[in-house]
């Protein structure tokens, strides 16, 4: 039983126009191709590398398999995931670290690649990822909060422009479906014509 509690998680995410500088600690953020095989209804199962030994400056003409043939060695860590959808910031998801090679033939054999950079940063009372996104979904930048539990009464960094916590255009699965690159425009007028907007379901809100 307690298993079952613990494939859950409690995030909230905020679209960025840019990773703040000073968050950037000089050492290489996480690089992560990821495949979706499922993505769809806010369904996904996903297929994960992760590599902590290279940095690569990310860009609207990177393109996830030939990056990942280039440092194929450099990535260490896999895992495959199964996600449900997202209800009030909280998500079913079950993870499981598999190996690195196998996991790098799956993503060049199938599904949506995508490709990100992820920074992490310690803001107010909070452990914050950073997504700089690369390929069809450039120049896409997330920022989020996750906790063990709900995330309320959260410190929101003046770098967020909106929330986008269950947008699901915005999950990685989402993105892997159609990526931002292909609604950006949409979204930026939208965007220009309401404004930001931050959920009031979740405490209070205190902008930093």
């Amino acid at each position: 039983m307690d298993n079952a509690l613990n494939d859950f998680e409690y995030e909230r995410r905020f679209f960025c126009r840019e990773m703040p500088p000073e968050l950037d600690d000089g050492d290489a953020p996480a690089l992560i191709v990821q495949s979706y095989y499922v993505h769809a209804d806010n369904y996904a199962l996903r297929v994960r590398l992760v590599s902590h030994a290279v940095r690569v400056d990310l860009n609207a003409d990177t393109n996830p398999l030939d990056l990942l043939d280039a440092y194929r060695d450099k990535f260490t860590e896999a895992y495959v995931t199964v996600k449900g959808p997202s209800v009030g910031g909280t998500r079913y998801e079950a993870e499981r670290e598999i190996d690195a090679h196998i996991a790098a033939e799956l993503i060049s054999r199938g599904g949506e690649p995508i490709i990100k950079n992820r920074f992490s940063a310690w803001i107010g009372e909070d452990g914050w990822s950073i997504d700089v996104f690369g390929g069809d979904n450039a120049p896409l930048i997330v920022a989020e909060a996750e906790r063990s539990g709900p995330v309320t009464n959260l410190v929101i960094p003046n770098f967020c422009v909106t929330e986008i916590t269950d947008q699901p255009r915005f999950s990685n699965d989402g993105l892997a479906a159609h990526p931002f690159g292909t609604w950006r425009a949409e979204f930026e007028q939208e965007l220009a014509t309401q404004g930001p907007h931050f959920e009031q379901f979740f405490g209070r809100n205190r902008m930093q």
